[in-house]
């Protein structure tokens, strides 16, 4: 999902439903002291992520009921098909399924290496070629790769909005929000919230699937 550009004073966050599960976050800057903190830093997700895994739950809900509840509890909106926005969105998400899915479908573009060193000409080829394949896997038909994906708005008291994308035949939902301090740190929780209803099967938490992997992401975020 995109973010979206409050203006001055205000910040926007993405989070999507990935199969990663809980990323690490890296301190910038030299000497041993920073490694320690990257160290402790490290130690306190991995006992967070482990206090999270213990109060998952199997209590599952479709991704057709998660969109009846952000209409019922939110007064969510879904965003026209025919907008900027969705279309951009839609080209964004249909390549990184097809890359991600269908591989076969682009061919020697999946085996793209980076160039070595710092050569400006290779690596504008090598960007050049990237930009390329995401075209190419955007624009690939739907009756060969289909996708149906929505996104419904929720509004908020003063500038804060939130997005939440939904795509049902691969089963993929994500959420991006914006607005002041305040107002994001509040909409990431009603975000977090709204994962959770979708949940996990039993299935998921014994086969740490992506789905249950994606909501320990999402809540240890």
């Amino acid at each position: 999902m995109g973010d979206v550009d409050m203006g001055k004073g205000a910040g926007s966050v993405s989070i999507i439903g990935g199969a990663d599960g809980p990323t690490s976050i890296f301190i910038a800057g030299k000497g041993g002291k920073v490694k320690f903190k990257t160290r402790i830093g490290n130690h306190f997700r991995k006992l967070k992520s482990n206090r999270i895994k213990k109060r998952i739950t199997a209590n599952p809900h479709t991704l057709e009921e998660v969109v009846e509840l952000l209409k019922r509890e939110y007064g969510a909106t879904e965003v026209s098909q025919q907008s900027f926005n969705y279309q951009e969105q839609r080209k964004c998400l249909k390549a990184s399924l097809v890359m991600r899915h269908r591989p076969d479908l682009l061919g020697e573009l999946m085996d793209l290496e980076p160039p070595e060193g710092e050569d400006v000409k290779a690596l504008k080829a090598f960007y050049e070629q990237l930009q390329k394949r995401e075209k190419i896997a955007a624009e690939i038909a739907d009756d060969i790769f289909p996708i149906d994906f929505h996104i419904y708005e929720i509004k908020c008291s003063g500038n804060g909005r939130m997005q939440i994308g939904v795509e049902t035949v691969w089963q993929v939902i994500g959420g991006s929000f914006s607005g002041d301090k305040k107002t994001m740190k509040e909409l990431k929780k009603l975000f977090k919230k709204i994962y959770l209803y979708y949940g996990v099967t039993a299935r998921d938490i014994k086969k740490e699937t992506e789905r249950y992997k994606s909501l320990l992401a999402i809540l240890c975020s």
